[in-house]
């Protein structure tokens, strides 16, 4: 299965993070620790036909 990786800034730091993206997952909201701060993150992810690709980032409990 192809993946492509979507880059995204911490909504809690700021920092670059990278997110997987696999068909399957597309529609939905995912869970993912940033990579520097360690805090949660929720991401929802463009529908399969979705004209907006923009993730969605927003600090987990907001």
């Amino acid at each position: 299965m192809l993946t492509e990786s979507e880059p995204f800034s911490c909504p809690w730091c700021g920092e670059p993070n990278w997110v997987e993206l696999e068909p399957d997952d597309a529609g939905q909201t995912v869970l993912q620790d940033c990579a520097v701060c360690c805090r949660p993150i929720e991401i929802d992810l463009p529908g399969p036909d979705s004209a907006d690709r923009t993730l969605h980032v927003r600090a987990e409990g907001d």
